[in-house]
């Protein structure tokens, strides 16, 4: 039951009940860490791989390799498609004070209509799944060489710093886009609401 039903619930309702208030944790930003949040994708939408990298060449500079190809720079991409890693970078500089909403996207989602994929659309966005940067390279291998995915994407994780700038600014970032660490273990503290 949320806050809201509870305060329509409780006909002697004041404002300070247990309800009203959550657990919070605070770390300083010096010792937390953001992992990446990866993206694998189900299907090519209709296209043939050649096609789909000529459509993400279309938004992006392709090219073969490494093994596996972890992004080192905001703007830089890895991509994993039928067996092969490529990297995949942003042409031309990028902006010193990045958009939340760019900041953590990934390149079949980057807002490209025109592209193999459309952020826009239903469809796109029910189309993959997201992996946590602890999962590593290896699953997102996994998921693709299985059959369960088509493609995957690896993502260079937002700093401590562009996210601070973010806050700093009054915005917040995209939902599954941070993975902070550490992270307050489960079960350690455990209160039930009357």
């Amino acid at each position: 039951m949320s806050e809201t039903e509870r305060a329509r619930a409780n006909p002697n309702h004041r404002g300070d009940e247990e309800y009203n208030f959550f657990l919070a944790v605070l770390f300083p930003h010096n010792q937390l860490r953001i992992l990446d949040y990866n993206r694998v994708v189900r299907d090519l939408n209709g296209l043939q791989p050649g096609k789909f990298i000529a459509e993400i060449e279309k938004t992006f500079d392709v090219s073969e390799g490494p093994h596996p190809a972890w992004p080192s720079r905001r703007g830089e991409y890895g991509m994993y498609l039928k067996g092969k890693w490529y990297t995949l970078h942003a042409p031309g500089d990028l902006p010193a004070d990045p958009d939340p909403w760019s900041a953590s996207t990934c390149p079949y989602s980057r807002g490209n209509s025109s592209g193999p994929y459309s952020a826009s659309t239903t469809r796109a966005r029910t189309r993959g799944s997201i992996l946590w940067g602890d999962t590593g390279m290896d699953e997102l291998e996994r998921r693709v060489n299985s059959g369960e995915m088509a493609v995957a994407f690896a993502l260079f994780p937002t700093s401590i710093d562009e996210l601070m700038k973010i806050a700093g600014r009054g915005k917040t970032m995209p939902p599954k886009s941070t993975w902070f660490e550490p992270k307050l273990r489960d079960g350690v503290v455990v209160h039930f609401l009357s």
